[in-house]
């Protein structure tokens, strides 16, 4: 019997939805869809076409997270090994983090365990209000990975996190979204509409400007002030010299709407030549 695609692929204009395939495991994990998202992943930032990329799930579920089958197995294998294949996943959330072009995860239903650290991953998160979300570890005597409790850091406390983490308990969408990862509620059902939408808004924009946007918005949870100050120096003394400022400023003058798509000739270049780009995927 034919394999299904681990991941789906469609076009709505500039904005390219990437969906896991896996409906019948609650769209769980596996190294076949790490390699064909990594691979997605790719292509698209190559594809000048493609301004922004939606990340969701089939079947009315975003990520269960890991297969607890496959890491039942795991347990048999040498520390080395164990290693190893957890290093898919992390790789997996390097390349959603690093991606130049704007990531939005739509999740309806569940986003669990490595599912949760892949939604707050992607740059921008639209949810809907009833979906369920669990650093569910401890509940199967393990602990977090995919970078799930740097991610939560980076918007709850201290107290709040260590409660999500030795709890495993169920958050709603409505619940972090007052806690701050998601960005937009969205009705039962209309997670992946509102995130198309919202996909379509940036995906308009300037590439590089929004590639080193992005980076300065990674960049500035991980360092001090000093420099993020010179990381925004070096970026916007690039940037004034780019046609895409040329075009917008030009376009704010003249009272119309910039026209940056017709700019996308070649793949925008993410950093400007010598900037040092600090390590935000720890």
């Amino acid at each position: 019997m034919e394999q299904p695609l681990p991941l789906l692929q469609r076009r709505e204009g500039a904005v390219l939805v990437l969906s896991n395939n896996n409906p019948a495991a609650r769209n769980a994990l596996s190294p076949a869809f790490y390699a064909a998202l990594t691979e997605a992943l790719a292509q698209a930032q190559a594809d000048p076409t493609v301004g922004a990329i939606v990340l969701t799930g089939e079947g009315g579920h975003f990520c269960a997270g890991g297969d607890l089958r496959q890491l039942a197995k795991r347990r048999e294998l040498p520390v080395e090994e164990r290693r190893a294949k957890l290093e898919g996943l992390h790789d997996l959330i390097r390349t959603v983090r690093d991606c130049r072009k704007p990531v939005i995860a739509a999740v309806e239903g569940a986003a669990a365990g490595a599912g949760l650290s892949l939604a707050l991953a992607c740059d921008m998160l639209v949810a809907a209000r009833n979906a369920v979300f669990s650093v569910a570890y401890v509940k199967v005597g393990l602990t977090p990975d995919g970078g799930a409790t740097a991610f939560l850091a980076e918007f709850v406390s201290r107290q709040v996190l260590t409660e999500l983490c030795l709890t495993g308990e169920r958050i709603s969408g409505e619940r972090l979204h007052a806690l701050g990862p998601v960005n937009r509620l969205a009705e039962p059902g209309e997670a992946l509409a509102l995130a198309v939408a919202l996909a379509a808004q940036v995906a308009t924009g300037p590439d590089t400007a929004i590639a080193n946007i992005k980076a300065l918005c990674r960049s500035a949870y991980v360092q001090p002030l000093a420099d993020q100050l010179e990381l925004e120096a070096q970026l916007m003394v690039m940037s004034q010299a780019t046609e895409e400022s040329r075009e917008g400023i030009a376009a704010f003058l003249e009272k119309r709407p910039a026209d940056f798509a017709r700019l996308r000739q070649v793949p925008a270049t993410a950093t400007a030549a010598g900037a040092t780009q600090p390590d935000t995927t720890k």
